[in-house]
């Protein structure tokens, strides 16, 4: 099983980073994903609130990839495993949201995976380096004034 873990602090309230997280619109916009297939992808909410078990489809270059939602706790908690992913399998992963005392947000992104032989050299080093880019996108694209959810 490879892991990776991620910890950023935002100024953004977590009110904002917690609306751009359940709106799969908006990844593209502050992530290293490249753009959301609504075709590939069910149960998006369109006014930006994805529920527990809606499957989200994100391309990277061409590589497609969907992630069903399993746990939400409002402005706390968003957790997710993989549905389909060519080079993972046994994906689970959780972003953990924590007020800070000056009103900002800890975002804590951390997640486990199984990948085949010949990937387990390199998908560990990618992975970590992708999802931190990520966790940092979602953290200045926050803190912008009144950052507004793709419909």
């Amino acid at each position: 099983m490879h892991t990776y873990d991620v910890t950023v602090t935002t100024t953004a309230s977590p009110e904002i980073v917690w609306k751009l997280l359940v709106d799969a619109a908006s990844w593209p916009r502050w992530s290293k994903l490249d753009s959301l297939e609504t075709k590939r992808s069910a149960g998006l909410d369109p006014g930006g609130d994805d529920a527990v078990g809606a499957v989200r489809a994100f391309r990277t270059g061409p590589v497609v990839s969907g992630e069903r939602l399993t746990e939400k706790v409002e402005r706390r908690l968003l957790a997710y495993e993989g549905a389909f992913h060519p080079a993972m399998r046994n994906y689970h992963a959780r972003i953990e949201l924590t007020p800070t005392a000056s009103s900002g947000t800890v975002i804590h992104w951390y997640g486990e995976y199984e990948t085949s032989w010949l990937l387990r050299w390199v998908m560990p080093r990618f992975l970590r380096k992708f999802m931190r880019g990520t966790a940092e996108g979602l953290a200045r694209y926050a803190e912008e004034p009144e950052p507004e959810p793709d419909r």
